[in-house]
C-alpha cells in the first residue's frame, strides 16, 4: 500500500477544532465525574504519560509513566529475589504445536492470540504465535531442567511484554493489545510449598498497591468460573474505581497444581523411593502488569490532572522560583539550585523549573497537571526570611516552612501525603462496599455503583445466571451513562463479613446453601 501523507493522516482524525484566540487548551477540558472517558484520555496525554500509536490498542509509554513502572519493578524485583527467585528471559514467539499442547489453558486466550504467518513475501510453514502468556513457552525447558528433588524449587521470573489482541474497546493501560508485566513461574516438590508461595506473592502485590500506589485492594480467591484456565485456584487483589463504580483486577497469583507438569512431563525422582519412582512437580504462576498505572490514574486523579503517589513519582518535589526579574534572577536561581541539591542529597527526587520564558503561574498549572506531589515556591522574600512556601498536590494545602531542616520536613510530608491518599481512597472504597442477602438489593446496589458482598453457592451455572439476570436492559436502564453489565464475581474475600454457610445463595432461583460471601460488582 502507498504511504500516507501527513495531510491524509490528519484528515482521518476528523475536522479541526476551532480554538479561541489566547486559549492554550493545555489544561483539562473534561470533568472526571461528568465525562470520565474524555477526562482519562486527556489526563494521560496532557500529562505526557502516553502517546497514541498508529496501531490500534498499542501505546507509547513516555518517561513520565515509564518511571512509575520502573519504581514498581525495582521494589518488586528486590522482594522476589529475597524469596530466591531469579530473573530470566524466554522468547516471545510460540510454535503452534507448543501452544496447542494445553488446549484447556489456551482456550480462554485463543481469540486474543496474534499470529505471525509470513516472512517477507513467503508464507511460513507453520504459524508462530506471539505469547499471550508463557506457560507453554517455558515449561518444555522446565521438563529438561528438572530431574531430581535437588533441582527444586525452581523459581524463575521474567520482565517482558505480552500480546493479547483484544477486540473490545482498548483503553491505555487498562485494556491494551500489548502490555508490560512480570510473570513468575515456579516449581516445587510439594503442594504445601507451592500454596505458601501463592499467598506470599499475593501479599507482595497487595503491598505494591498499598505501599507504593496508595490504593486499597481486596485480597481473595477467584471463583471456579473466573480462575486461571488450567490452574487449581487463583488468588487476586481487586481494586475499585469510585468514579465508575467498577472493580478492576489488580494482580493475580495462581496455583497450577500438577496440571501443567503432567501436560509437559515435568517430573523429579522421588527421594524416598527405592525404585526410582517419578513425581510430578507442583507449580505456580503469578503476574502484575502496567495496568497498575491506569488504576492509579483513575483512583487518584482529579479535575486538575494527575495526583501521583510520592513513592512512584518521577519527580517528588518541583521547585519554582517566584517574583523573578533581571535583577534577582541569578541569585534566585542559585538558591533554587541549592535547595534542589540539598533535597536530592537526602534521597528526594527534586527538580528546579528554572525556565525563564514561562511565568510561575503557568508552571504551577503544568506541574499540577503532571501530578507532582509537592511544589516549593521560592521568592526574594523567602530568601530573606530563610523560608520556602510548600504546596501539596493532593489537597492543595499551603504552608511556609523554614529552609533549615527542609530535607526532614519534606520526607515527612511525602509520607503524610501517601498516608492521606491511601486513607481517602480507602474511605471511598468502603463507602461503596455493602453486604446484602437480598437479590433486589444486589441489583439496586449494582446500579448505585457499589461493590456487593453476597452469600453464594459457588456453582458456575448459578454464577452465570447472577451475571445475566442482574444486567439492565432496555427500559430498566435508569442512567444512560451508567454501565448496564451484570454483576461479575470479583473474588471470594479472605476476610469474610460473616459465616455464609447458614445462608441461602443470593440468586432467588438457586435455593442452595451458600458456601461463602463473594464480592460482586461491575468490572473492567
Amino acid at each position: 500500500p502507498q504511504k500516507q501523507t501527513k495531510q491524509q493522516k490528519k484528515a482521518k482524525k476528523g475536522p479541526a477544532v476551532k480554538i479561541e484566540a489566547g486559549v492554550t487548551r493545555l489544561c483539562l477540558e473534561a470533568k472526571k465525574l461528568e465525562d470520565l472517558p474524555n477526562w482519562y484520555s486527556q489526563v494521560i496525554t496532557k500529562s505526557e504519560m502516553i502517546e497514541y500509536y498508529d496501531v490500534s490498542g498499542c501505546y507509547i509509554l513516555r518517561p513520565w509513566s515509564f518511571a512509575i513502572w520502573e519504581k514498581i519493578q525495582a521494589w518488586f524485583d528486590i522482594e522476589i529475589k529475597k524469596l530466591g527467585v531469579s530473573n530470566c528471559y524466554f522468547p516471545m514467539f510460540v510454535s503452534q504445536s507448543a501452544l496447542e499442547r494445553e488446549k484447556d489453558h489456551i482456550e480462554d486466550f485463543a481469540p486474543e492470540v496474534a499470529w505471525v504467518t509470513r516472512s517477507g513475501n513467503s508464507e511460513l510453514a507453520e504459524p508462530i504465535a506471539l505469547r499471550p502468556t508463557s506457560e507453554t513457552v517455558m515449561y518444555p525447558s522446565y521438563s529438561d531442567w528438572i530431574r531430581s528433588h535437588r533441582d527444586l524449587p525452581l523459581k524463575l521470573n521474567q520482565w517482558c511484554n505480552v500480546v493479547r489482541w483484544e477486540f473490545k474497546h482498548p483503553q491505555p493501560f487498562l485494556r491494551t493489545r500489548e502490555f508490560l508485566w512480570q510473570e513468575g513461574h515456579t516449581a516445587f516438590a510439594t503442594r504445601e510449598e507451592a500454596a505458601e508461595e501463592v499467598t506470599t506473592i499475593l501479599e507482595l502485590y497487595h503491598k505494591v498497591y498499598k505501599d507504593l500506589l496508595a490504593i486499597p485492594t481486596v485480597k481473595g480467591r477467584k471463583t471456579e468460573k473466573e480462575k486461571f484456565a488450567g490452574g487449581d485456584y487463583t488468588t487476586t487483589v481487586e481494586g475499585y474505581v469510585s468514579a465508575t463504580g467498577r472493580a478492576i483486577q489488580g494482580a493475580t497469583s495462581h496455583h497450577l497444581g500438577q496440571n501443567f507438569s503432567k501436560m509437559f512431563n515435568i517430573t523429579f525422582e522421588d527421594p524416598d523411593s527405592t525404585t526410582g519412582e517419578k513425581l510430578f512437580v507442583h507449580q505456580n504462576s503469578w503476574g502484575i502488569t502496567t495496568r497498575t498505572i491506569g488504576v492509579m490514574v483513575m483512583v487518584h486523579g482529579d479535575d486538575k490532572g494527575l495526583v501521583l503517589p510520592p513513592r512512584v513519582a518521577k519527580i517528588q518535589v518541583i521547585i519554582v522560583p517566584c517574583g523573578i526579574s533581571d535583577k534577582n534572577a541569578v541569585e534566585l536561581k542559585a538558591h533554587c539550585t541549592a535547595v534542589e541539591k540539598s533535597l536530592m542529597k537526602a534521597g528526594i527526587r527534586a527538580e528546579g523549573d528554572l525556565r525563564m520564558n514561562l511565568r510561575s503561574g503557568w508552571k504551577f498549572n503544568h506541574w499540577e497537571l503532571k501530578g507532582v506531589p509537592v511544589r516549593l515556591e521560592l521568592g526574594p522574600r523567602d530568601i530573606e526570611a530563610n523560608t520556602v512556601v510548600v504546596v501539596r498536590r493532593d489537597n492543595g494545602d499551603k504552608a511556609t516552612l523554614p529552609l533549615e531542616g527542609i530535607e526532614d520536613s519534606i520526607n515527612q510530608l511525602l509520607d503524610n501525603i501517601h498516608d492521606d491518599m491511601y486513607a481517602k481512597a480507602l474511605a471511598e472504597r468502603d463507602a461503596n462496599l455493602v453486604v446484602t442477602k437480598n437479590w433486589e438489593e444486589l441489583c439496586n446496589h449494582l446500579d448505585e455503583k457499589k461493590l456487593i458482598l453476597a452469600p453464594f453457592c459457588g456453582d458456575i451455572p448459578c454464577e452465570e445466571l447472577i451475571k445475566k439476570e442482574s444486567a439492565r436492559t432496555g427500559d430498566e436502564i435508569v442512567d444512560a451513562n451508567a454501565p448496564a453489565m451484570g454483576a461479575k464475581s470479583l473474588c471470594i474475600p479472605f476476610e469474610q463479613p460473616a459465616d455464609a454457610t447458614t445462608e441461602t445463595c443470593i440468586h432467588p432461583k438457586c435455593g442452595k446453601s451458600a458456601k461463602y460471601y463473594t464480592l460482586f460488582g461491575r468490572s473492567y
